[in-house]
């Protein structure tokens, strides 16, 4: 069964072929602008909205959803149709609001550190079900206003390179999020970049880097034995061109792995001819890596050699990591449904 925004406005206007010409506008506009269920949509006739409700079901069933940092986190995990389970986070901050997407039920890039990769792959999401995680979390964010999209949650978004900019042109349009406010990330895989470099809206891109040497990063990241630096540079080197828009590396800080004055040194030399922006990310734990993220000492070192260089760096503020919802740490282990908020300090009892 479909999710409702798997159809676009022709696929609407077949649906209500019986209904007068402007009904299927009415329930486009409803469902994007309004971010309505067609139950809600209370300028339909109440049969209409009935047999709607039946055609168009939610394509994401919550299995559970729960909050942390004073409720300003909120991850959901959420069964598909097909029984597959995929999970999302929405982050409140002082001036933005920001929504992590997944774009696979699994991961295929296998990343040593990752528990989406560790769990393995099922299957591409569909445009729909991308783009309804993004409504139902803002609807969950109002009033505010959700203001930031990443693709940085479940799966590699360029391995479901059709999918997903359907949904990021719709995001775009009816939904009215300007390409500014939409960052897709990626391991490395070059076809995709290159693609999304030809693509006329453009987008932010974060690469999720982790080494700048080919030895560690074929074993944190194996797509790099496929594409390797050299090539991966190319490809960003002519996104940038293309684009003008700044290229972002993330760097998941492990603990004697990629935290030293070397991995600083590879590092620098490899984003500065990118004019490339750094985010370190503190390495979250997850149950099937068992090395340790770079302490704090460490990390504002690692940080201090960065700028040192010459390159401009943000350490990202550790969200949600107390109910596995941090960065590399959707899992989509969550089967039941139950909502729960996760108690104060249970990350600290874990370290």
């Amino acid at each position: 069964m479909p999710s409702a925004y798997d159809l676009e406005l022709d696929d609407l206007a077949a649906l209500l072929s019986d209904e007068p010409a402007y009904r299927s506008r009415q329930v486009f506009d409803g469902l994007h602008e309004g971010l309505r269920r067609p139950h809600e949509m209370t300028e339909l006739p109440t049969r209409l909205r009935d047999q709607l409700e039946e055609a168009l079901p939610s394509a994401l069933r919550v299995a559970s959803e729960v909050t942390a940092d004073d409720r300003m986190t909120t991850k959901w995990a959420f069964t598909l149709a097909d029984g597959a389970t995929i999970e999302t986070v929405l982050m409140r901050y002082p001036r933005r609001t920001t929504v992590c997407v997944s774009s696979q039920a699994g991961c295929a890039m296998a990343c040593s550190f990752c528990a989406t990769g560790q769990s393995g792959f099922r299957r591409h999401l569909t445009t729909g079900e991308i783009i309804e995680q993004v409504v139902v979390a803002a609807r969950a964010a109002a009033p505010r206003r959700l203001t930031n999209v990443v693709f940085m949650g479940m799966g590699e978004p360029l391995a479901n390179y059709d999918r997903l900019m359907a949904a990021v042109r719709r995001l775009n349009g009816p939904l009215g999020l300007g390409a500014r406010r939409l960052t897709i990330s990626t391991v490395g895989v070059v076809p995709g970049i290159k693609r999304l470099t030809a693509e006329p809206l453009a987008v932010n891109l974060a690469v999720s880097l982790h080494s700048a040497n080919d030895r560690t990063r074929d074993q944190l990241a194996p797509i790099n034995k496929r594409y390797p630096l050299g090539v991966l540079a190319e490809a960003c080197e002519a996104y940038v061109e293309a684009t003008h828009r700044r290229l972002s590396f993330e760097w998941a800080l492990i603990d004697g792995v990629n935290d030293t004055s070397r991995d600083v040194a590879e590092l620098a030399a490899y984003a500065r001819p990118l004019a490339a922006h750094v985010n370190l990310i503190p390495l979250n734990p997850t149950p099937g890596y068992l090395v340790r993220g770079s302490n704090s000492a460490k990390v504002a070192e690692f940080a201090a050699g960065l700028e040192d260089a010459g390159i401009t760096v943000t350490v990202r503020s550790t969200r949600g990591r107390e109910i596995d919802a941090a960065c590399g740490q959707l899992a989509a282990r969550v089967p039941v449904e139950v909502t729960t908020t996760a108690k104060k300090g249970r990350d600290a009892q874990q370290r």
